[in-house]
């Protein structure tokens, strides 16, 4: 006789996860759980989710960093539990930030002395320093056009349609109007002479950008600036530059040295930088610098006293970890300039190593330049066959994520490929990244032609009249066309 024996519902003695009753009930999705279940098992079954997320050092769609030294994870972990703002009991942290600060507006050549503290503050991210910066420049904007009697209800920004989205988030959340300069056919970031063709006695600031999310180009800010200082003398204003320098910030100073972006130029009143990104820090960290007290309206800055001291603050949220500072800190003193210098150099050529890999095919035209945030933007020359997104989908069975995406007004009718070059992407990779592609183009080629689909795939009867259709709607006729054609093909054979 067989004894076997029924575990109850609540024995939590079965060592192990996958021979408890816990993996065969379904996670809950919208209500919390009545029972509580082993630390042992919801590690495990959360852990094992996880592993359907695609692998960070692949993610070549991200300019975050991926990757830090073990002596730094340490840092963060053992710091993990401090709420930054608590500033009274964490004074070293503090402290470290204001160092960060430092550092940066000396690396952004602001106008300061030897031992002179900077005025900026760390962020979440890029988004709120951006946040902070054009509150700012709104609110000093205002108060100029009050003391002068005029109206100030309608403000408005000049970007190029290039922008990241953060900066229509800002518009749209803090009601300035967005004056955007459109990009057009090989010109792909903001029209120095177009923008400021579009500046009138309510812009707050035309915002330039340093290292364009779309294929990595630095906008021309001298120009922008000397442009802006002429108009500024024929019309009496003083309107302002903001550089968005979230990717390119920790690259132009250390690649490019010479080029004039920053606060050598008179007119750029606070810079934006992401320190997660090529400041080498996980996702969390940004800064904004600005030129000089005088630039950051004293109404904008809060007092607190209820953590233990008088604390001034201006940011968007209250608690954040303090990790990431921390993190920064440590990078800037581990690396110095020689040391983000050589990693910048690293992306650099690893980049031109991939872009020669990707012309040496024959079947791209590269986007991006040469000169810039290390990435490298392509499209294909033929469409006719496949496009773009259709390889991006294929090389996520190599593991590979490379986004695919149109280009914004006037040039959205531009499909590209990009992948971003950061610290842990090696010429190893970058290599075995283009056999990938040409393995991709291989397969595609071996498909049925776009062309070659049914004429109602294609949006037209057989007769002739042509059929409107949505994109979803022929993206699951071509889905339909495609399943046809594999389903012809196979065999009985096993493969």
């Amino acid at each position: 006789m067989v004894l076997s024996k029924t575990a109850s519902e609540s024995d939590v003695s079965v060592h192990s996860t996958f021979a408890s009753r816990y993996v065969r009930a379904a996670l809950p999705r919208f209500r919390m759980p009545e029972n509580s279940i082993p630390k042992e098992a919801a590690y495990q079954i959360i852990n094992d989710e996880l592993m359907l997320d695609g692998n960070p050092r692949l993610n070549l769609a991200s300019f975050v960093t991926t990757w830090m030294e073990p002596e730094c994870d340490k840092l963060i972990m053992a710091a993990i539990n401090k709420n930054y703002v608590d500033m009274d009991e964490y004074p070293v942290t503090t402290e470290l930030q204001n160092r960060c600060v430092n550092m940066i507006a000396h690396l952004f050549n602001a106008p300061l002395g030897e031992s002179e503290a900077a005025v900026g503050v760390g962020t979440v991210g890029s988004s709120e320093a951006i946040m902070l910066a054009g509150l700012a420049f709104k609110r000093k904007w205002q108060n100029k056009r009050k003391a002068e009697g005029k109206p100030y209800d309608k403000p408005n920004i000049v970007t190029g349609a290039n922008v990241q989205v953060c900066w229509e988030k800002f518009a749209r959340y803090f009601e300035v109007e967005l004056k955007e300069v459109k990009l057009r056919d090989s010109y792909y970031v903001m029209d120095p002479e177009q923008a400021v063709e579009l500046v009138d006695e309510n812009t707050i600031c035309v915002a330039a950008i340093l290292g364009s999310t779309l294929n990595g180009e630095f906008e021309d800010v001298k120009l922008l600036n000397d442009l802006l200082e002429k108009k500024n003398k024929q019309t009496g204003w003083d309107t302002p530059i903001h550089v968005d320098a979230a990717s390119g910030g920790f690259i132009a100073p250390f690649l490019y040295p010479d080029l004039e972006w920053d606060f050598r130029l008179p007119l750029v009143k606070s810079i934006n930088v992401s320190g997660h990104k090529y400041g080498l820090v996980y996702a969390g960290i940004g800064w904004v610098i600005w030129r000089s007290k005088e630039d950051l309206p004293d109404e904008l800055i809060f007092h607190i006293n209820y953590l233990g001291a008088d604390q001034p603050t201006f940011t968007l949220n209250f608690s954040k970890g303090s990790s990431q500072v921390i993190a920064q800190y440590y990078q800037l003193i581990r690396l110095g300039y020689e040391g983000y210098r050589n990693i910048m150099e690293n992306c650099q050529e690893n980049a031109m190593v991939l872009k020669r890999g990707l012309e040496s095919t024959g079947k791209f035209n590269i986007i991006s330049k040469d000169n810039g945030v290390p990435l490298v933007a392509f499209s294909l020359k033929d469409r006719s066959r496949h496009d773009e997104f259709e390889v991006s989908d294929y090389l996520r069975r190599f593991g590979w994520i490379v986004p695919a995406y149109t280009m914004p007004p006037d040039a959205q009718h531009i499909t590209v490929l990009r992948v971003v070059i950061r610290e842990d992407f090696s010429r190893t990779l970058a290599e075995r990244l283009v056999l990938d592609i040409e393995k991709v183009l291989h397969e595609l080629d071996a498909l049925p032609s776009k062309l070659l689909m049914p004429p109602a795939i294609n949006g037209m009867k057989e007769d002739g009249t042509v059929i409107k259709k949505g994109a979803l709607e022929v993206q699951r006729s071509v889905t339909d066309a495609w399943k046809k054609f594999v389903m012809a093909k196979k065999t009985n054979g096993v493969c």
